[in-house]
Formats: C-alpha cells, structure tokens, sequence
C-alpha cells in the first residue's frame, strides 16, 4: 500500500515523541530503583569482644564498634562482617564514641575498668580518663589527651562524648563528678565540678551526654536515672529535668531532634523516647523500645532519625562468663 509521503516537520515531531517516550520508559525504570531496605538487626562475631560504644559512619557505611576488653575500635558492615579499624596502645578500654563528620575525626573515651589484660596497670585502673582522636577514614591517631591529669588522686572513667558546633568535645566521668571540655587543639579544662554529679563509691553516675544546638548539654545520671540541663555560658547554674519516672541504668543518649531525645537504659533493658514542650525543663515519655536482657548501651543515628542500640552483653563480662559472649547484635530502634 502506498503511504502519503510525511512533511519534514512530522518526521521531526515523531523523533521528539520517541525520545519523550525512552525518557519516560527510562523514568519509569528509575522509579523501580529503591534504596536497599536498612536492617533490622545487624550481628557479628567477636568471641570476647565485649564493646560499649558504636557510632555509624555514613560515609563509610559502617559501623564503629570499640571494645572493654581489646581497646581496639572496629569496623562493622551490615553483612555482619567485623574488621580492625583503629587500634594504639593508648587504648586501654574504649567505652563512649562519636563521630564527628564536619571534620572527618571519631573522638573515643578511654577508660580502665580491668578488663584488658594485656593493657591495664595498677596506675591506670579506675584512674585513668582519656580522649583519643582518630582520622575517620586513615583510623590514624592524631591526637590524645589526658583529662584524668586535671584532677590527680580521684578515681576516674571517662564515659561519654558530645560535639558542639565549634568541635569542642565534651566528656563524662563517671567515677569524678566532673565534665571536661577539650577545644580541638586536644586542650582539656574542666567545664563543671559540683557534689551533685557524684555517685556512690563503685557506682556509675555521669554517663551520656548530647549537645543542643541552643547552647546546652544533656548528661545522664546512672545510679539515679536522672538528667541534667547544662547551659554551656554558665554551667553552674545546671538544672534537673522533670521527669515522669527515674531511668535508672541510664547509658547512651541520641538526640533525635530538638524536643526528642532517645535513652537507653541497660538496668531496664529498654530505649525510652522523651518529648519535651519546654527547652528541655521536663519532658515525657512518648515511646519505649524493648531489648532482650544483654546490657544495651549506646545508640548510633542512621540515615536521619533512624537509630541503632548495641547489645554490649557486658552483664556477662562483669559475670566473668565462660565461655565470653561471642555473638553481638546492633538492632534497628523501633518505637
């Protein structure tokens, strides 16, 4: 059959309708794309590894893991694969972590609770207070600083870490009341010191923290499951929150966002989410999280609001377990 031949102008109109219609199939395609689903529960295999503190690294898709017993921090894919990351002598037990992705650096609290064999001392157990400072993607050491030595003679455990928004690090001691804040040449001062922080002999008192971008911090009390607002122009004129139940045990914290704070509590096995309405005068519980009995200790965000707790098992270490715990879980938080 004959066909009428087509002005030149129609045969440029087919040509654009074909080329929408591969971009639209292509759309189409794209639209198929989703990202990989996050996991529930990441576990991998450390026979003793016995690690407090975690912290993702969005950068490098992975988990940070440190460890009582080896000091060493680890790497943790979500295939449950664990390899070294960063490791020196300083490390005696690593405990709080944070990564600090402005900077490219991970800050750890180092402590000696007597579980390192190969690294603790007379000199050091329950005495020593440290802050090390890790390139985040070399595992370098770049800097390390003694906050144990601002206060000789004391007992002291350095717990927990926060940033604020100049990079001055502050860090909990559980066994002194003290925070120390350490500016980013490594400079340690002592930011408050008040009887109100301390905690019985043998007993952990301070032990998370956040920074809110107000100008404030947020500090866990263990032995009292309590919370304290510190402004950081005036810190002594801190306050206790409002709460409507102690949490006692409490560890890690995470802050959500500006008015929802995560807190996991090990004594309770669970993740509390508090709201507050006032700047953090009070605040309610709007959520909780439950774990199975295996000492949760910290938390690390994940792709914006999603958070992680890990299972330290560290109930079996202080239990001197045998065999040690070998399997250790990061579990998605679900409220």
């Amino acid at each position: 059959m004959h066909l009428p031949t087509m002005p030149a102008r129609t045969g440029f109109f087919v040509t654009v309708v074909s080329a929408a219609l591969l971009l639209s199939a292509c759309a189409d395609d794209d639209s198929t794309d989703t990202a990989p689903a996050l996991p529930d529960s990441v576990a991998f295999t450390q026979a003793g590894l016995y690690p407090e503190g975690v912290q993702y690294d969005a950068t490098g898709g992975r988990f940070l893991v440190g460890s009582q017993t080896r000091g060493a921090v680890g790497q943790v894919k979500d295939d449950g694969s664990y390899t070294p990351f960063a490791d020196d002598p300083t490390l005696v037990s690593t405990i709080g972590m944070r990564v600090d992705e402005a900077r490219q650096r991970l800050l750890v609290a180092v402590s000696d609770p007597g579980y390192n064999a190969a690294r603790t001392s007379a000199a050091t157990q329950r005495k020593l207070a440290g802050l090390a400072v890790f390139n985040l993607s070399s595992g370098a050491r770049t800097s390390y600083t003694d906050l144990g030595a601002l206060r000789p003679g004391q007992n002291h455990f350095a717990n927990d870490i926060a940033v604020d928004g100049q990079g001055n690090s502050y860090v909990t001691d559980s066994f002194s009341p003290l925070i120390y804040k350490v500016n980013t040449q490594g400079v340690a001062t002592v930011l408050l010191e008040n009887a109100q922080l301390a905690a019985p002999a043998g007993a952990f008192g301070l032990n998370g923290i956040v920074f809110h971008p107000d100008g404030y911090l947020l500090i866990a009390k263990s032995n009292e499951g309590v919370i304290f607002k510190i402004p950081l122009n005036n810190p002594e004129s801190f306050t206790k929150l409002t709460l409507p139940q102690a949490l006692t045990g409490a560890d890690g914290m995470l802050l959500q966002d500006n008015k929802t704070l995560q807190v996991v509590t090990n004594s309770q096995a669970k993740v509390y989410r508090l709201t507050s309405a006032d700047n953090w005068t009070s605040a309610t519980v709007s959520g909780t999280f439950s774990t199975p009995p295996q000492y949760p200790t910290t938390l690390a965000r994940r792709e914006g609001a999603d958070s992680y707790v890990l299972y330290s098992n560290l109930n079996a270490l202080q239990a001197s377990q045998n065999p040690p715990v070998s399997v250790f879980t990061i579990a998605r938080v679900k409220f």
